[in-house]
Formats: C-alpha cells, structure tokens, sequence
C-alpha cells in the first residue's frame, strides 16, 4: 500500500483524540487560555455535560484579526515568545487545542481587543474555517463549542453520563481556580450545582479562604501552613491535620508554576509525609503550590499536561515530606475540630433533639414519668434520654453507685491542670475513656489509643538518637510459629535487634525472645511477635522491611500501650494527659484514629437545645 499525506482536516481529528479526550477537556484548555490572556473573571456554562454547548468567556486581553486567524491554525500560539520549550511561562503552549475542538464540533470565537474598536468573529465546523467577521463585543474572548464530536461520533460512545461528564468539568474548574484565586470562577449548566467563586487575592489568607470554599467550611480551623524553600523551589500552601482526612484523594491539589497537576512524584511524596498518621484506605484535605524556574520542570511529558518531570524529582520529593513532616509535627497534640461535631452528630438523631435554636418543650417522655424518684445521693442525676443508653447497658440511675474511678467528685481538680489544653482528669468510664474538665468544656480521650501514640513516639525518638533501649527478660518468653515464618523472623534477627526486639532460634517452629524495648515492659509478647512475623510475610524481604522500620515500631507500640480495660488513679491519668500535650502527633493514633474528642460548652449547651 502506497504511503500518502493525510487531510489536514484527518489530521487536526487524530490530534484531537490525544488533547480533547472528553468535554472536561476542551474545558481545561480554554481555561487555562483564558487565564493566560490574564482574565480576572472566567465564566463556563456547560449543556448536556458540555456535549451540546461548551461556553467560556473572560475579560482577558483579547485578538486582534490578525491573531483570531492564527489562532485556529495548528502549531501557532503566542505562548513561545521565544520559541524556547525549555522556559515555559504559561499554561498552554502546544497551539493545538483550538484547531482540534474545531476539527471535532463547531467552533465559535467572539473576541475584541483592548486596542480594536470592535470585536471579531470566527468559526470552524468540523475542521472548515469561515473567514471572520466584525462583531459587537466586550473586551476579551468568548469561545462556544457546539456538538462536541459531531463529526467524529464514534467518540460519543465513549462518552459517560451527562451528569458524570458535568461532574468532571466542575472538578477541572475547581482545580483551576484552587491554583489562581486572584481570578473570579463563575460555573453554570445542567447536571451540577452552581458556582461562584469570588476573587480573593494572592497572598496566603487569600489562598487558605479559597482552598476553603472548595474543599469545605471545616478545613480552615484543620488546616496546616507549609511554606519551604530549597535551590530555588518554593513550596506553600496549607495541608489538613491527619484526623482530618477524606476517603478519596480528590481533595489532594497539587500546582506546579500555577498548573494543576497530578504528578506521581508529588503524590507519592504526600502519602510518604502521611504514612505515619493515616490508614491506607484515607487521604489527606491539601492544596501545595510549587514554584520553580520553567527550566527545572518539563511540562511537555503528558498531552494533556497533567503530569511534569522534574530535573531534579528526589530535591522535590525531599521537599514536599520535610516540609508536610514539619507542618505536622509543629502542630503538636492537636486533633480535628470536627470530632465534637460529630459527636453532636451521632447523639442528637438518637435522642430525637430539635433542630439547633429551637427549644424543646419541656414535657418529660413517658419512660422518665413512670421511673421511681432517684436515692438521694444520685438525686442531681436522672436517666438518659431513650436511645443514649447502649443495649443492655445499665443507667446511671439503675447503678447502686458508682466504682471509685467513674466518681467525678472523687478528683477535685487544680486550676493549673484546668488551664491546660486537655484539662484535668475528673473520671474514667468503662476503664478505657478519660473524661478530662477543660475551662470551656470536656475532653473524652481513648487511654489505649493514646498511649500506643505515646509510646510509639518514644520508641522513634529512641531509635532515632541513641538506639532503642531494651530490658532483658529474666525468662526468655518462647513463641511457637509457623516454620516458615520463624525462619523469616530469624532471618532478620539483625534487623529486629535495631528496634529493640531480640529473638533467636529455639527449635523448630519456634523463636525465642530474650530482650524487647524497655517502652513495652510488661506488654503481650508473643502477639508482638506474631504481628511482626505477619508483617514479614507480607513485606516479603529485608529490604522492604527498613522501609518499613516505623510500621513494626507501631505495631510494638500497640502491644505495650495501656489496654483498654485498665483502670487508672487519677495521677496516671492526668500524667498521660500531660504527655500527650508535649509529645507531638499525639492528637491521632497509630491507625489515624482521633486519640481524644473535645467538647466546648457551647457544642454540650446545643445538645441539650440552651442554644
């Protein structure tokens, strides 16, 4: 078959295929046009999914006649000023997005230069350009995309739902005006909620109201400033406490020199910031802006320029996890606000509380008119309300009396333990949760959660000074496993001896440990073990496993934490207390769990509808 020169037309198709892969698509790229022409206000309205009608309009600078003909040609942009694709300053510079929408739907551009007394127009239909033409317009640009792959329908079929493709065009915008929200985003169409982001400015108040808008109330009061620099790469923007986290990713923003991306590299640097806080299964609330010279980063790796190449990936890498590590460990004990408010949440259903400002009446339920009056000791308390109880679990009224622990004035607490952040220590219920007196309101802490996090860090802090102390045991503690697995965990005998953990051979399909760390005296060996013959099993070699030196200390750390269960004297109590608040990360364990939920008074005054 003889070799011959494609239509132009075939070909502007072909590269529409690469660039515009859905509407969400030839959204982005009009955009990020938009906002090179240096719009302050960005207007989008989609039809059908942006299927039938794409709309975008700015107020940016505007073309000339001249530059309205080029515009639709293929290869011609006035992004490239000096044709160096190695100092790239904008956010599109390939000039193929234009001719390829048109090549695929119709085509309609409406501009006008600030210097031009009137606008001009142009159209493509599938791929023919129509000469322009005056028109009556505004300064700036408006582009209409109509029948989006009309003239390729096969494309159609690929297509999703209207409303699943509407929801990837809101999320294109949101990423966008989370990387400039100097610029108003205003988005309307069928099939999504509208939008309108207001511009805000560019310093980082500006970014954190921004950043807030999109990802939702709660992350301001959660949120984390980073801001480093290293050899000319700026890092800033703010990441969310770890007990603030999401189940998806999709509130993970990421820009490099003002462009969203979703860069392997940076992604993998969060989780590795994040590994020590949150589950697998969990994502962390961010927005990070990385600015950098264009010649450190290739941006041209990727058609549709969601990903880059950093010429130095391990400078950056390093960067984004000191700097994220620092934020977080400079936030101390402190834990998500939103823990009391779910707590509100989890109660006012069950107890069938009105809606917040309206006062409930004043009438007792049938349960508590029928109840026999309290003894004269427990006379301030009366039953919970129907659904507080948990099933087969006695009232305060039903109990003879309380244990020692649970006595709330058994503790009198001291003003400066009172001024504290987590308070003083007044009871501990079902011996597992601390109930600690603030002077606005009531800490609930998980003794058992808490002090895995406490040890944990201490066993890091060890390893990372000194070496891990260990205690020798009077009698070696002898634990049978599977063959297999006792000859993996003497395999890496040298390695455990490092996390403070000393094993050897005792027979067949059984290991003797001799020494463990002095942080987990008294704590269950032989589960210990056990858990970290699985982690081995999972991990496979030794290699794997010093990457994961602060996973198996966590899970030491679980097996010589207080357990839950244990009553505690009011000193423990209030000496774990102290600890959390000095030791940082505390706010979340080993499994980014919340260690400890606070209430303000005005959250338990709402509960009980005084507010």
């Amino acid at each position: 078959m003889a070799v011959r020169r494609l239509d132009p037309i075939l070909i502007d198709r072909i590269a529409a295929g690469e660039v515009i892969e859905r509407p969400a698509a030839a959204v982005k790229e009009l955009v990020e046009n938009a906002l090179d022409a240096g719009a302050a206000t960005i207007e989008v309205v989609i039809e059908a999914g942006g299927r039938r009608l794409i709309r975008v309009s700015d107020d940016g600078a505007g073309m000339t006649r001249e530059d309205l003909v080029l515009a639709v040609e293929r290869h011609a942009t006035s992004k490239l000023p000096t044709g160096d694709l190695f100092a790239i300053a904008t956010l599109g510079f390939r000039g193929e997005a234009l001719p390829s929408i048109g090549a695929v739907a119709r085509l309609s551009i409406t501009t006008r230069h600030r210097d031009e007394p009137h606008g001009w127009e142009i159209v493509v239909d599938a791929g023919v350009k129509h000469e322009p033409r005056p028109a009556a317009a505004v300064r700036g640009t408006r582009i209409e995309v109509t029948g989006l792959f009309a003239a390729t329908p096969a494309r159609l079929k690929f297509l999703k739902t209207d409303r699943a493709e509407a929801q990837a065009v809101a999320e294109t915008v949101k990423r966008l005006a989370m990387a400039h929200p100097n610029v108003r985003f205003v988005l309307a169409g069928d099939n999504l909620s509208p939008l309108d982001l207001p511009a805000e400015g560019d310093d980082a108040e500006a970014r954190l109201r921004r950043i807030t808008r999109l990802i939702g109330p709660d992350f301001a009061p959660n949120a984390l400033p980073v801001a480093a620099s290293r050899e000319g790469i700026d890092l800033e923007g703010f990441v969310s406490l770890p007990t603030y986290h999401r189940g998806t990713a999709a509130h993970v923003h990421t820009t490099v020199n003002g462009r969203p991306v979703r860069d392997k590299l940076i992604l993998g640097a969060i989780r590795g910031a994040y590994m020590d806080f949150l589950p697998r299964d969990r994502h962390p609330a961010l927005a990070l802006a990385i600015t950098c010279d264009p010649r450190a980063v290739d941006v041209n790796v990727h058609p549709a320029k969601t990903e880059v190449r950093f010429r130095d990936s391990s400078l950056v890498r390093g960067l984004v996890v000191g700097a994220l590590k620092e934020a977080l460990t400079r936030a101390g004990h402190r834990a998500t606000t939103t823990g009391g408010l779910r707590t509100l949440e989890a109660v006012r259903p069950a107890v069938g509380l009105p809606p917040v400002g309206v006062l409930p009446r004043a009438v007792p339920s049938p349960a508590l008119q029928q109840r026999e009056p309290a003894p004269a000791a427990w006379r301030g308390w009366q039953a919970p309300l129907a659904g507080l109880d948990e099933p087969g679990q006695p009232t305060l009224g039903d109990l003879a009396g309380p244990s020692a622990d649970a006595r709330a004035d058994a503790m009198t607490p001291e003003a400066e333990a009172l001024a504290q952040p987590l308070g003083a220590a007044r009871a501990q219920l079902h011996e597992n949760y601390i109930i600690a007196q603030t002077q606005d309101g009531v800490v609930i802490v998980d003794q058992h959660a808490a002090h895995e996090r406490l040890v944990y860090e201490r066993l890091k802090r060890e390893r990372a000074a000194t070496g891990i102390t260990r205690q020798l045991l009077l009698i070696p503690e002898i634990v049978e496993l599977d063959p297999v697995e006792a000859d993996r965990l003497i395999a890496h005998a040298e390695t455990l001896e490092a996390l403070g953990l000393v094993i050897e051979g005792f027979g067949h399909g059984a290991v003797a440990v001799r020494e463990v760390p002095a942080a987990l005296a008294g704590g269950a060996i032989k589960p210990l073990v056990r858990d970290v013959a699985d982690a081995l099993t999972e991990w496979g070699d030794a290699r794997a496993l010093e990457e994961r030196l602060d996973h198996v200390l966590a899970t030491m750390a679980c097996h010589g934490s207080v357990r839950s269960g244990r009553r505690l004297r009011a000193e423990e109590m209030n000496a774990l207390l102290r600890e959390m608040e000095a030791t940082p990360h505390s706010g979340q364990c080993n499994h980014g769990r919340p260690t400890y939920v606070e209430l303000k008074l005005a959250d338990i005054e709402r509960l009980f509808g005084r507010r």
